[in-house]
């Protein structure tokens, strides 16, 4: 191969290169192989050890160290595809360890208030879903649920505030609205903390006798830690 190919190949892969979101090294790839490493242990060996209760969650790891990281450059940096790897491994994960993998599901991501989306340009937990459908064959209605009232940011606020705080703040879509599916919901989100935003979208839900299976969640907080979800 003549050597000015060489070069131009070698031009070709450097301006194909961008700089990892989360320590800045070039890579080709949503992140660099270490931190795609880093994040991927993460992973929880037991993803359904919070699989009971009123609503059952199904989470991939726990809110902290590289994956917080992650989450919060995903969601405040502008880097969409973070999302989408991490819900294809919650997908992935899910396919291994799904608590009733026979059971038909409809996927419904936690909206983000219009204004907020509008400002973000994406909406991290339908990104996520996308491709957690995508992985597992599940169907997915991103419209499912819709938010009417924007709340205040959920950091610091205790659990009692945080459930007044999304009081009203969802409605059941326009779809659902027309038809009731006849099939559970799965929800999905970025992270579960205390449970309110679930509980407050569960509790729409069912007012229209929808029924919900649970909720699958990239990261769950550690008892008592405060985020910003």
């Amino acid at each position: 191969m003549p050597s000015w190919t060489h070069h131009l190949q070698g031009l070709l892969n450097l301006f194909l290169q961008s700089h990892c979101p989360l320590c800045q090294r070039n890579t080709s790839d949503t992140l660099c192989q270490y931190c795609a490493r880093q994040l991927q242990n993460c992973g929880q060996k037991n993803p359904c050890a919070s699989w009971q209760g009123a609503v059952p969650i199904f989470g991939w790891g726990v809110y902290g160290g590289s994956l917080k990281r992650a989450i919060a450059v995903m969601k405040y940096e502008n880097q969409p595809n973070i999302a989408r790897m991490l819900g294809v491994w919650l997908g992935e994960a899910w396919l291994l360890h799904s608590p009733q993998p026979h059971t038909q599901l409809l996927v419904v991501p936690i909206p983000m208030h219009p204004q907020k989306q509008k400002q973000r340009g994406y909406n991290q937990a339908a990104l996520i879903a996308e491709s957690f459908c995508q992985t597992t064959k599940l169907k997915l209605s991103v419209n499912g649920l819709e938010r009417v009232r924007e709340t205040q940011a959920q950091f610091g606020l205790s659990v009692s505030e945080r459930e007044k705080n999304l009081a009203e703040a969802f409605v059941v879509g326009k779809k659902f609205r027309d038809r009731c599916p006849s099939t559970s919901v799965l929800l999905v989100d970025d992270i579960y903390t205390t449970g309110a935003t679930t509980k407050s979208a569960v509790q729409i839900l069912h007012q229209s006798g929808i029924k919900v299976l649970g909720l699958a969640a990239v990261a769950i907080a550690i008892k008592d830690q405060h985020t910003s979800s």
